[in-house]
């Protein structure tokens, strides 16, 4: 199983095609956002798939469950593989999302950004974050009991949701960096082999790969770290 997904965190199609191009054969999972599809919209998602790559929607949809299961309806209709909705939205909203989704498609629901401190967590939610792994894991059992497929949380968090929800509950794992490469914006991050340790499934992993001087290099490296840490799992 290929578990990289590479997000096509750029602001045209021709630029995101053309990383596409660069990866080849090698990558077939794709992760497109809001600044991509908000600029080219469902297209990009068809075109992907039309060339046989599989799309992780990453909208994050969080709305009025009525609203959320007819987005759901249509990201379906595209093919998508991947979808996102937030957790927060509640339990009806979830379960609403699960019961639109056809085809291939799989609902994940976001539980933690990985780019939110405890600090900035708790002014949101006013109230003290005693364990941001607690808040993670709750979220999750929350979207499990609603009927989503799985969750997007960071790879530190990982073991601990594998243990509570246990096999077939996907965990899709962003804020990835090999070890050296610059954290970004990202706060909690973990490298590709201990996020496959810890129980993740799929692995997005951007600018270690998007930015490198060769994408497909890069892609190739990470892979092979993956590789060695499967032998442990």
């Amino acid at each position: 199983m290929n578990r990289v997904i590479v997000p096509l965190d750029v602001p045209s199609a021709n630029e995101a095609f053309a990383l596409v191009d660069r990866l080849g054969d090698q990558s077939d999972f794709y992760k497109v956002g809001f600044e991509l599809y908000t600029r080219v919209g469902p297209d990009m998602v068809r075109e992907l798939v039309n060339r046989g790559k599989r799309v992780f929607l990453d909208i994050k949809l969080h709305d009025i469950p009525n609203t959320v299961a007819r987005a759901v309806a249509v990201a379906s209709d595209l093919g998508a593989g991947l979808l996102t909705i937030h957790a927060s939205g509640g339990p009806r909203m979830m379960e609403a999302a699960a019961s639109a989704r056809s085809g291939d498609l799989k609902l994940l629901a976001v539980t933690v950004l990985t780019s939110l401190t405890p600090d900035e967590m708790s002014a949101v939610w006013d109230r003290e974050i005693r364990s941001v792994r607690d808040d993670v894991g709750r979220l999750a059992l929350m979207g499990r009991d609603a009927g989503v497929d799985g969750v997007v949380a960071s790879a530190l968090e990982a073991s601990w949701i594998r243990q509570q929800v246990g096999p077939g509950f996907l965990i899709v794992t962003p804020g990835i960096r090999p070890a050296g490469a610059d954290r970004g914006d990202q706060k909690r991050v973990t490298t590709p082999g201990d996020a496959v340790r810890n129980g993740a499934d799929y692995l997005v992993i951007g600018r270690p790969i998007t930015q490198a001087d060769d994408p497909a290099a890069a892609f190739s490296a990470v892979s092979r770290e993956i590789q060695e840490a499967e032998v442990d799992v």
